[in-house]
């Protein structure tokens, strides 16, 4: 299909609390999202790295600037057949995987639409609703963090994710292991951490943890390789793996047996798809993991969840858990799956069934670009 028009947003989400990590604080989510267009079809992506290139190296103000002035225009009047066509067509583009994400995410979307099916069935998913965890950022006490935990396990989630920090590690597990101690639990580390710590980490082995996600640096396999051979709970990369060959090259080294896929951290749907595939031949596990986007980017990690080798509980959430009103509608909800946990359910309508409210994102939106032709 030709690429007829790309129009590209920087927007703020406010969140009804901070978001407290190993890597700083968020009050709103800076994300970038792009409107496509081929013909009379339209479809919308979005990625989320954040205002402060704390996560990675990207930050949104510098990824819509990525986008306007040299993604986009490289795309715009083109014929784009395939996924791989368009992640080609931005290969002289070093890195910026979270720039090229939302391209790729439109483009998908913008593709189900013009075929008429359904995001996660046209990526070759046979199941439409998948199963979410709970996730709990630092909070201001330990109290606050056990009263919450037990929201989430009277609810029924299937698992519980902690973010994990100096000063918020081994004294919170303790506490929340002691009042939960069969609940499935995993920590995000964030990449908090570095090998000074290795006696630390050796001593989570009595938490009898599911996985301990990204404890090394965003950018390290060779140390995270090193810890894995020394302890017997899973590691779980995330920011580590932001390209296919990262991601075989980690499954090479060892460096991990679980890999959380992010659509944004990983250049869009169709790299995601890859690093799925690989890890399926390879039998390591996976997840989809989120960065708080808005219904948008959530129903986009929806469609991906779907597909068979993402067996662990997605970092997909309400849209209430985060935002008073969500920038895309329909918000996304939770239903009760069989066993009565928490499910989220892909949209049967073309596309993803969701786009961004237009009033709200004029109000959100701190920049805006309608990309022209490159002259």
């Amino acid at each position: 299909m030709q690429i007829d028009a790309i129009e590209v947003f920087h927007v703020a989400m406010p969140l009804i609390s901070p978001w407290r990590t190993a890597y700083g604080e968020d009050a709103a989510i800076e994300a970038v999202l792009v409107r496509m267009q081929s013909g009379e079809h339209v479809g919308w992506g979005e990625a989320a790295p954040f205002a402060a290139p704390c996560y990675s190296p990207e930050f949104a103000a510098g990824a819509f600037a990525c986008v306007r002035d040299w993604l986009a225009p490289a795309l715009l009047g083109q014929w784009v057949e395939t996924g791989a066509d368009l992640q080609a067509k931005l290969a002289t583009f070093k890195g910026n995987p979270f720039a090229k994400a939302s391209l790729d995410t439109a483009w998908w979307t913008l593709n189900a639409k013009r075929r008429g099916q359904p995001l996660h069935r046209l990526l070759g998913a046979t199941r439409d609703a998948v199963d979410v965890g709970a996730d709990f950022s630092v909070m201001d006490s330990i109290g606050d963090l056990l009263k919450a935990i037990a929201g989430a396990v009277e609810v029924g989630f299937k698992r519980i994710k902690l973010k994990y920090r100096p000063g918020w590690d081994l004294q919170m597990l303790r506490a929340v292991r002691s009042e939960f101690p069969t609940e499935t639990i995993h920590i995000d580390c964030n990449s908090g951490y570095t090998m000074d710590d290795f006696d630390m980490f050796c001593r989570l082995d009595d938490f009898q943890l599911a996985m301990i996600e990204q404890p090394l640096a965003y950018d390290d396999l060779i140390d995270h390789a090193r810890l894995q051979a020394a302890i017997r709970t899973p590691i779980c990369l995330d920011e580590s793996i932001n390209s296919l060959s990262r991601a075989e090259q980690a499954l090479d080294l060892g460096s991990c047996r679980w890999v959380n896929i992010k659509p944004g951290r990983v250049g869009g749907v169709t790299t995601a798809v890859a690093i799925h595939d690989l890890c399926r031949d390879a039998g390591i596990p996976c997840w989809v993991g989120g960065m708080l986007e808005s219904a948008v980017g959530g129903r986009i990690c929806t469609a991906l969840a779907m597909l068979d080798n993402f067996t662990y509980p997605a970092d997909i959430f309400p849209s209430s858990r985060f935002y008073r009103q969500d920038l895309g509608t329909p918000a996304i909800e939770l239903t009760p799956g069989p066993d009565g946990a928490p499910q989220v359910a892909a949209s049967m309508e073309p596309g993803i069934g969701a786009e961004p409210n237009a009033e709200l994102l004029k109000k959100l939106c701190l920049a805006h670009a309608r990309i022209e032709p490159r002259r």
